[in-house]
C-alpha cells in the first residue's frame, strides 16, 4: 500500500484572489476535458477560470467535489437544485 505524505502547496497572490462564475462550459476531445467558469452578466460574459484536466483526473474532481457536498449537506442540511433557466441559452451550469 502507498504510503500518505503531505505535499505543501503554494498559492500566488492573483489565484488567492478567487474568481466568481455562475456559468460553465464543458468540452472534450479523447485526452482531455476542458472546463470554462464564466461570471455571465447580460448581455455578455467573460470567462474567469480555464480548468483542462485528464479524464481519470476528471473523475478524482467530481468524487472530491461529491465527498464535500455530502459532508456540506450532514452539516448545513439539503441543498437544494437551482432550477433550469429560462428562455434558451441562459445562465447556469451546462454541459454542451
Amino acid at each position: 500500500m502507498a504510503e500518505k505524505r503531505e505535499m505543501k502547496v503554494k498559492i500566488t497572490d492573483d489565484v488567492l484572489k478567487a474568481a466568481y462564475a455562475n456559468f460553465m462550459r464543458v468540452a472534450h476531445t479523447r485526452e482531455e476535458f476542458l472546463l470554462d467558469f464564466v461570471n455571465l452578466f447580460p448581455p455578455e460574459g467573460m470567462v474567469t477560470a480555464r480548468v483542462v484536466t485528464s479524464p481519470g483526473h476528471l473523475k478524482r474532481i467530481i468524487k472530491a467535489l461529491r465527498v464535500n457536498l455530502n459532508s456540506y449537506e450532514k452539516k448545513f442540511g439539503i441543498v437544494q437544485e437551482a432550477p433550469e433557466p429560462s428562455g434558451g441559452e441562459g445562465i447556469g451550469f451546462r454541459t454542451k
